[in-house]
């Protein structure tokens, strides 16, 4: 995994809190996080600014452990057009022709969206409008994704001759091989339907109920062990690169250690004495 260099990390990581604040918006008390993009003008687009801000909410949220689902959205009328085109026509015009710049956002990014897998708690996806490129890959990084009717998804890369190879990594870990191929190579947009078809996304609902229905996901999942979740999620992940025999015996020692929770023993005596559990845990 790459790592943005020392002095850019803080750079970046100790930018303002009114920057943050109005690129990207932290919300919710309870249970559930929702972080908001909210750069419409610029199509909430993955620049150095909300990939910073991005990671920095990550990074926390990472060791809050009230928190036990998180939402990702977009404000505007899309959830993401992917990187910023303007900055990366910018960075070309460094004295190696933008190499440095491309190798450093490219790095950032792909951290960014690991970072998602390493979060002990699962990501929902709200996306609406588009989201296209990077923001395909954001969708495809997330655990779950939940979208409006009309949305359209692509890796659209390739219309302007750059082929998406890195959001291709989350794709092509999320839906069929030819699929995915064919998505990259023809830059064509797939419809909301289509996704949930080929399992880029769990669900379609209508733009009005996709607020509440992602809410509902986040809430339901909020409302179970928190740390039975985390192992689980961790699991889930790993088990997935493991052959067949492999995984087995990796996951069995996964359910032993959960079974020895405390909370696990008193969600079991709660189910069989038809009452609520009373966990103590997060």
């Amino acid at each position: 995994m790459a790592f943005l260099p020392l002095g850019q990390a803080l750079a970046f990581a100790h930018a303002s809190t009114e920057s943050k604040m109005t690129i990207l918006e932290r919300r919710g008390t309870g249970p559930v996080a929702h972080l908001h993009m909210n750069a419409p003008e610029r199509l909430n687009a993955l620049s150095d600014e909300m990939l910073a801000a991005l990671q920095s909410q990550f990074d926390e949220l990472r060791e809050t452990s009230s928190v036990r689902a998180i939402v990702l959205s977009g404000a505007g009328k899309a959830f993401c057009a992917g990187h910023d085109l303007k900055q990366m026509t910018a960075g070309r015009q460094n004295a190696d022709g933008g190499k440095a710049y491309f190798k450093d956002l490219f790095d950032r990014c792909a951290h960014m969206m690991q970072s998602i897998r390493a979060l002990p708690q699962p990501v929902i996806a709200q996306v609406h409008g588009i989201a296209t490129a990077a923001g395909c890959q954001l969708v495809a990084s997330c655990d779950l994704a939940i979208a409006a009717e009309g949305t359209r998804f692509g890796v659209n890369g390739v219309n302007i001759g750059l082929f998406c190879s890195t959001p291709m990594v989350a794709l092509s870990r999320n839906i069929p091989r030819k699929q995915a191929f064919e998505m990259l190579s023809t830059g064509e947009f797939i419809s909301a339907e289509r996704a949930a078809e080929l399992g880029l996304i769990n669900r379609v609902v209508s733009s009005d109920a996709l607020e509440s229905d992602t809410q509902t996901m986040a809430e339901t999942i909020a409302s179970k062990l928190g740390a039975a979740v985390k192992i689980g999620k961790s699991a889930f992940y790993e088990q997935m690169n493991m052959n067949l025999a492999d995984a087995y015996e990796f996951t069995g020692n996964v359910m032993v250690e959960n079974m020895l929770y405390r909370d696990t023993e008193e969600g079991i005596a709660a189910f069989l004495d038809k009452r609520p559990p009373n966990w103590t845990q997060d």
